[in-house]
């Protein structure tokens, strides 16, 4: 549990080269498939970027801000442009929606998508790299989303950036789930 409880994103800025081995993307990868999943339909998908093809997600992004808005300054092409370039491994996490089981409903799809990209960053921890989940215009994209190659019936649940971390990071003080919680009699 302790390293439960002491996860923490970690801001990109900090990330820094090695990226994750094989070895450590696989176990990753394996620890996301463990979610919760109602009616067993898997609802989803993983894409891995890391190395030369953050820089073709790089310019995906370039092209979606372009068509979102024409306006953009260069200064707001090269700051999108420069996401995915941020650290050195890139997890997209996708939630799949079938009509198979019809009966699972589709929040439940997305939450088991969000449950495996919450046990990735957990599993990024336990191997001691530093993770953070974001989302941004880019997630919400039809370009990007055409782009990354995703049917109709998925949608990106967020971007994970993954990458060894150059400096210690002070643990932040937490909430007291006593302010979260009610107990209902």
């Amino acid at each position: 549990m302790s390293f439960l409880l002491s996860r923490k994103s970690i801001v990109t800025q900090w990330m820094v080269e090695p990226a994750p081995s094989k070895n450590d993307i696989d176990f990753m990868l394996q620890a996301a498939v463990t979610a919760p999943d109602h009616g067993w339909l898997r609802p989803w998908r993983f894409i891995v970027i890391e190395g030369e093809a953050r820089k073709k997600l790089s310019n995906l992004f370039v092209e979606a801000l372009k068509v979102r808005n024409p306006d953009a300054t260069t200064e707001q092409l090269e700051k999108e442009g420069s996401r995915p370039l941020l650290a050195p491994l890139v997890i997209v996490v996708c939630s799949v929606m079938t009509d198979e089981k019809p009966g699972v409903p589709q929040n439940e799809r997305v939450l088991s998508a969000g449950a495996a990209a919450q046990n990735i960053l957990l599993a990024a921890h336990e191997r001691d790299y530093g993770a953070i989940w974001l989302t941004g215009n880019a997630a919400y994209d039809p370009t990007v989303k055409a782009g990354l190659g995703l049917a109709e019936n998925m949608n990106v649940v967020g971007f994970l950036y993954i990458g060894s971390v150059e400096r210690e990071v002070k643990e932040r003080k937490r909430p007291d789930p006593a302010e979260y919680t009610i107990h209902w009699d």
